[in-house]
Order: structure tokens, then C-alpha cells, then sequence
């Protein structure tokens, strides 16, 4: 039986005998007596900022996702944006949105009212939004933040709290450390400052959004489409599409995009078109995961669709389905659709004249480098970025206030996408319809999106990644993941799957210039590599694979014995 820590006993009666905390909470608290593994996940520690800010569990505790610990950070960020904030004229401000899940209304809402209980005007959208029109907004709308209530595609009984700056980027790791800093520092949860709804109303310092925002981002994603006006003439009247925003914020925003560039025939999963907490039709809202995409798939069989699209609850990560030759539906990858985008993005820049010289692309370091070799055959520079969009956006950012790159195309292997300068995080609005953009314009010439990546890989060369995970849970599992990664960078292997480390790179040490970060990448003789990295924001270690074969069976057997061998360690 798990012994309660000393930090934990303290946790839980200083909850318990705080007047500030209601007796609901309390009540959720005592009813767990005797339960000393659950008390003490609870409280062994503070739920921390990773890769998306703030995520957790929903529930009671300093270690879960509830008002109090919102409330605590959202007073640390007020502090931290008043401090940004000196010297400038008018009232800070900052743009609030949230997604479907449990307590994202309130969360929302919650966090308003602290800002504006500190004199900061708070923005609010009183319905569910995407993320990207968040970070969007925030440039729109010249706030000095953002922060959208979302646990993007965790399991439902997840929610989580990201915080934008003012450029529309999620903090870069100064940025959090700061904020972080000034949490600490509020001693008690008597000290956050809030005000009622009728009173923030009454100051302005709450202040509704609404159409003219939401409209101003979908033209906005529409401008970036590089071939509008063929696809309104001509292949958007027939092409089929199956859409699921699988129970998330991307229905409305998606559908209007691609109406307004022309597509006519988009359908929409009817069991997955409204919001739901509970994500009831699919074990995981991932469209990362094929199982997410069954009722997608029977509807795209029903009625003979083209493309299959969907998005996560909080519509910033988008997955493609296609036609293979044998005319069965698969599951694109994250690196498949991003190899895709970049070229059809590039291609169509350089046959219109319009691909500048200077132009960049941008990756992390555990996505696949087809998309590079891609970017470089049109003349773009790559560069690679640690995990987080959050990186991405901060190297946008560098290319405006020096001018020498012009940004074409940011992407993730967790597929995550971005072309277009007016947001600083993924946008699966913009990727679907890019992605629908791209499927319609080769359908012109007969090819379907699978026939366009055999095509890629005859001319660039047979790239295959896979990603594997293993979730550990709890304080046990945190010590399990730490004690991974210390074992592969203590006794690193001089050889994997027959083929010779070449080199290893542990970017704890902060490499390349980039933050210092828990992983480790393993570059092999072959030019295949794998890499180790707990994630950010759920309870697992990750383990990324590329390959690059010489035929598709060679890069199969490639990366089916890398994965093997590595696998069998990390799970020893």
C-alpha cells in the first residue's frame, strides 16, 4: 500500500481547513480516505507547465486540473502580463477560448474573471473555439495574450489550460519560467483577485466575442489557398469529402472554409458533429488513430467519398484519410500528409511565380526528413525546431523581425500543420483545407493523394517513421520514464538491429542552440535514427523511428527491425 508523502499530508489538510476552498471540493477530498495511492497522485506534487501548459486529470488537488489551480495560474500570468504590459497606454488584455470538454466553459470563464479582478480586459468567446483561432485573435485583435481551456485529444477525463503571448505563441520556456516563477509566489488561494461576472461586465473588463471574429478568421485561412479559384470552378463541385470534427471545436470553422474556396460536396459524420465531453463514439478523440476514423470510413464507403478528414477536440491537429489502389481507405501519417502539403504548397508557389528566394520551411526534430529533402529540392532552407509549435511560432517570429527567410510551411509528425503568417500554433482549419485543396487539384489529373506519395517516395526516396509510447502513470510512473532515459543515455548502444550508432545527440545538453530538453535522438550508419522523449503532456515515454529505404518492403524491414530492438530495451 502507497504510503502518503509529507508533502502530500500537508497538501491535503491545508485543502481541507482552507476557507476559501468550497465544501464541495472538500467533500470529493474526504470521500477518498484510505485511498493513499489516488491522495497521494493528487498531492505529491504541483501540476506543471510542459510542451501545452498546464494538463491534468479533472478532479480535487493541487496535482489535477480544477478552478483553484486556474485560478493560481491565471493569477501568476496576470502578474506576469501587467509586468510585460508597463509603460504601454490602455489596459492589457487577453483573448480566451476553450474547447468541448468537462468544465471548459467555467475553467474559461474563471480564468476571465481573475484577469479582470487584476485590471486586465478579458476577451472571452462564449462558445466553444478552435485553438489556432485563439492565436489568431490574440494578433488580431493586438492583445497582450491568450489562453484556450483545452486538453486537445487526451482521454475525456482530461482538461488542460495553454497560455499565449502577445505575438499568439504558446510561452516559450523563458516566458514560462517567469509565469511559473510568479505562481509560486501567490501564497495562498485567498490572494487570487477575481470579480464577479456582473462586475467584470459592468468595468469592461469582460468583454464578449462573437461572428465578426470568427468570420475574420475564416477569411483569413481561405487567403491562403494558392489555387482557389480552380478548385471553386471546376473539381470543388464534385469532389466528396467526409468531415468529422470528432465531437470538438472544428464543425463550424472547417465547414466554412471549405465552402467559402469552393467545395460543395462536404459531408459530416452526424454521430461526431456536436460537442460531447465524453468523446462517446471513439476510445480516443486522436486523428491520429485509425480507430477515430470508423464511422468516417463507413460514411466515406456509403457514399464514395474522395477524403476523409478529422480533427481533434480542439481542432489544431488534422488527420487524412485516402484511396489506395486497390480503392481500401488508409490512414495517412502525420509525416505523410505533411510530405504531401509541402510539395503541393512549393509546387504550386513555383509554378505561379510566387516561391521566393528566400523561402523556409520548418520541423521538429523528431519528424520525418522527407518533407526536408522535399522543401530543399524548391530551394527552401529547413530548419529544425525542439517539440512544440510553440518552437515553430518563436522561429516565425525571428523571420519577421529580420526579414532573411519568408516562412512557407511549419509541421509536426503529431500532425500538426501551418502555412499562412497569421497564427503562431498548428491550424487543422488550414490544414484541412489544404489537404482537400491538394486531394482535388491531383484528382484533375486522375491521381488520388496515395498515388501522389508513391510518386514522392520514387523521387525522393522511401522514408517510413513510426511512433511508439508506453504509458506510465503516477508519481511510480514518472520515476519509471526518468529511470528510461537515464539508462539510454548512461549505457548508450554502439549498435541497434545489426546496424552501427553513429552518433547520439542528447539535447539535454541544449544542442544546435536550442532550449535544453529531455531527449535523446540516436543517428545510425544506415541514415535511419530513433529517438527517446517523455512527453509534455500525458503520462508517457515516446519513441520516434525514421527510416529510409532503397524500395518500400526494404524501408518495412528497415524500420521493423529497429523498432524490434529498440522496443525490446525500453520494455525490458
Amino acid at each position: 500500500m502507497t504510503q502518503l508523502s509529507r508533502k502530500a499530508l500537508e497538501g491535503i489538510e491545508s485543502w481541507l481547513q482552507d476557507p476559501y476552498i468550497d465544501e464541495e471540493t472538500k467533500q470529493e477530498l474526504r470521500a477518498l480516505e484510505g485511498n493513499e495511492q489516488e491522495l497521494e497522485d493528487r498531492f505529491y506534487k504541483e501540476l506543471e507547465f510542459g510542451t501545452g501548459g498546464l494538463r491534468g486529470v479533472i478532479g480535487a488537488g493541487s496535482n489535477r486540473m480544477n478552478r483553484y489551480v486556474i485560478g493560481r495560474a491565471t493569477q501568476g500570468l496576470a502578474r506576469y502580463i501587467l509586468e510585460q504590459h508597463a509603460g504601454k497606454e490602455g489596459k492589457p488584455s487577453v483573448v480566451i477560448a476553450h474547447d468541448s470538454r468537462h468544465f471548459s466553459p467555467e475553467f474559461a470563464l474563471d480564468a476571465a474573471l481573475v484577469l479582470a479582478g487584476n485590471g486586465i480586459v478579458a476577451k472571452l468567446f462564449p462558445s466553444l473555439r478552435p485553438t489556432p483561432q485563439l492565436s489568431f485573435s490574440v494578433r488580431h485583435l493586438g492583445a497582450s495574450g491568450g489562453i484556450v481551456v483545452t486538453a486537445s485529444h487526451n482521454p475525456p477525463e482530461y482538461n488542460g489550460y495553454k497560455v499565449y503571448n502577445d505575438e499568439g505563441g504558446q510561452l516559450v520556456p523563458d516566458q514560462a519560467e517567469q509565469v511559473i516563477s510568479y505562481i509560486r509566489e501567490v501564497p495562498s488561494f485567498a490572494d487570487i483577485r477575481s470579480l464577479t461576472r456582473e462586475e467584470a461586465e459592468a468595468q469592461g473588463l469582460l468583454v464578449w466575442l462573437g461572428e465578426e471574429e470568427d468570420e475574420a478568421f475564416v477569411d483569413t485561412v481561405a487567403s491562403v489557398s494558392v489555387n482557389r479559384e480552380l478548385i471553386a470552378a471546376g473539381p470543388g463541385k464534385n469532389f466528396k469529402v467526409v468531415f468529422t470534427p470528432l465531437h470538438g471545436t472544428g464543425n463550424e470553422p472547417v465547414r466554412r472554409v471549405l465552402k467559402k474556396i469552393g467545395f460543395e460536396q462536404v459531408h459530416i459524420v452526424p454521430e461526431q458533429e456536436l460537442p460531447d465531453a465524453e468523446f462517446s463514439t471513439v476510445k480516443s478523440p486522436n486523428p491520429e488513430e485509425r480507430d477515430a476514423f470508423k464511422l468516417a470510413i463507413a460514411l466515406g464507403e456509403k457514399i464514395g467519398a474522395d477524403l476523409l478528414i478529422g480533427t481533434d477536440p480542439d481542432a489544431d491537429r488534422m488527420g487524412a484519410v485516402v484511396k489506395n489502389r486497390d480503392g481500401e481507405y488508409v490512414v495517412l501519417s502525420g509525416n505523410q500528409s505533411g510530405a504531401i502539403m509541402v510539395y503541393y504548397l512549393l509546387n504550386q508557389l513555383k509554378e505561379t511565380g510566387k516561391l521566393p528566394n528566400n523561402g523556409a520551411v520548418i520541423k521538429t526534430i523528431v519528424t520525418s526528413e522527407m518533407g526536408a529533402v522535399i522543401a530543399e529540392h524548391f530551394g527552401a532552407t529547413v530548419f529544425n525546431t525542439l517539440t512544440g509549435f510553440k518552437y515553430i511560432g518563436e522561429k516565425m517570429n525571428q523571420f519577421d523581425e529580420t526579414g532573411e527567410y519568408t516562412y512557407l510551411f511549419g509541421y509536426e509528425e503529431s500532425y500538426g500543420y501551418l502555412a499562412g503568417n497569421y497564427a503562431r500554433d498548428k491550424d487543422a482549419v488550414l490544414a484541412a483545407m489544404l489537404i482537400a485543396e491538394a486531394a482535388a487539384y491531383y484528382s484533375t489529373q486522375g491521381k488520388t493523394l496515395y498515388d501522389v506519395l508513391q510518386e514522392l517516395y520514387e523521387q525522393f526516396g522511401y522514408f517510413l517513421e513510426k511512433l511508439e509510447s508506453r504509458t506510465l502513470k503516477g508519481k511510480d510512473g514518472v520515476a519509471q520514464i526518468q529511470g528510461k532515459m537515464t539508462d539510454w543515455r548512461s549505457n548508450a548502444p554502439q549498435e541497434i538491429a545489426g546496424v552501427k550508432v553513429d552518433k547520439v545527440l542528447d539535447y539535454s545538453q541544449g544542442l544546435d542552440g536550442l532550449p535544453q530538453e529531455n531527449v535523446l535522438k540516436f543517428l545510425l550508419e544506415d541514415g535511419s535514427w530513433f529517438c527517446l522523449r517523455p512527453s509534455g503532456t500525458e503520462p508517457k515515454i515516446k519513441v520516434y523511428f525514421a527510416v529510409r529505404g532503397s524500395s518500400l518492403s526494404d524501408a518495412e524491414q528497415r524500420i521493423s527491425h529497429l523498432v524490434d530492438a529498440v522496443m525490446a530495451r525500453v520494455d525490458a
